[in-house]
Protein backbone atom coordinates (compact mmCIF):
# COMPACT_ATOMS: atom_id res chain seq x y z
CA UNK A 1 0.00 0.00 0.00
CA UNK A 2 1.15 3.34 -0.61
CA UNK A 3 2.66 6.36 2.02
CA UNK A 4 -0.03 8.64 3.48
CA UNK A 5 1.13 11.93 3.55
CA UNK A 6 -0.33 14.61 6.12
CA UNK A 7 -2.10 17.03 4.42
CA UNK A 8 -1.79 20.63 6.29
CA UNK A 9 -2.51 23.77 6.20
CA UNK A 10 0.77 25.63 6.89
CA UNK A 11 0.55 28.13 9.85
CA UNK A 12 1.16 32.21 9.52
CA UNK A 13 4.80 31.59 10.76
CA UNK A 14 5.85 29.17 8.59
CA UNK A 15 4.23 30.54 5.44
CA UNK A 16 6.18 33.84 6.05
CA UNK A 17 9.16 33.08 7.95
CA UNK A 18 12.05 35.12 6.57
CA UNK A 19 9.82 37.01 4.24
CA UNK A 20 9.13 40.09 6.53
CA UNK A 21 12.52 41.09 6.74
CA UNK A 22 13.11 41.11 3.23
CA UNK A 23 10.04 43.15 2.87
CA UNK A 24 11.85 45.67 5.11
CA UNK A 25 15.47 45.80 3.17
CA UNK A 26 16.65 43.45 5.72
CA UNK A 27 18.27 40.88 3.10
CA UNK A 28 20.18 38.33 3.27
CA UNK A 29 22.90 38.65 0.97
CA UNK A 30 25.12 35.37 -0.22
CA UNK A 31 27.66 35.92 -3.03
CA UNK A 32 26.76 33.71 -6.58
CA UNK A 33 29.86 32.04 -7.54
CA UNK A 34 28.29 30.62 -10.74
CA UNK A 35 28.08 33.99 -12.46
CA UNK A 36 31.19 36.01 -12.24
CA UNK A 37 31.61 37.83 -15.76
CA UNK A 38 29.36 39.78 -17.34
CA UNK A 39 29.30 38.80 -21.53
CA UNK A 40 27.88 42.14 -22.80
CA UNK A 41 30.22 44.64 -20.80
CA UNK A 42 33.27 42.15 -20.63
CA UNK A 43 33.79 43.01 -17.22
CA UNK A 44 33.82 40.82 -13.58
CA UNK A 45 31.04 40.96 -12.12
CA UNK A 46 29.96 40.12 -7.75
CA UNK A 47 26.29 38.67 -8.22
CA UNK A 48 24.22 38.51 -4.90
CA UNK A 49 21.06 36.77 -3.90
CA UNK A 50 18.93 36.88 -0.98
CA UNK A 51 19.04 33.92 0.54
CA UNK A 52 15.45 33.88 1.77
CA UNK A 53 13.51 35.88 -0.95
CA UNK A 54 15.94 35.05 -4.30
CA UNK A 55 16.49 38.90 -5.11
CA UNK A 56 19.64 39.37 -6.63
CA UNK A 57 22.27 42.52 -7.28
CA UNK A 58 25.18 43.13 -9.24
CA UNK A 59 28.38 45.17 -8.16
CA UNK A 60 30.92 45.68 -11.27
CA UNK A 61 34.42 45.62 -9.92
Amino acid sequence: MGEVIPFRKPSLKERHKGNTLCRHGHHKWVVDKEKQFDVKRGKLVTVSRCSRCGKEKQQLL
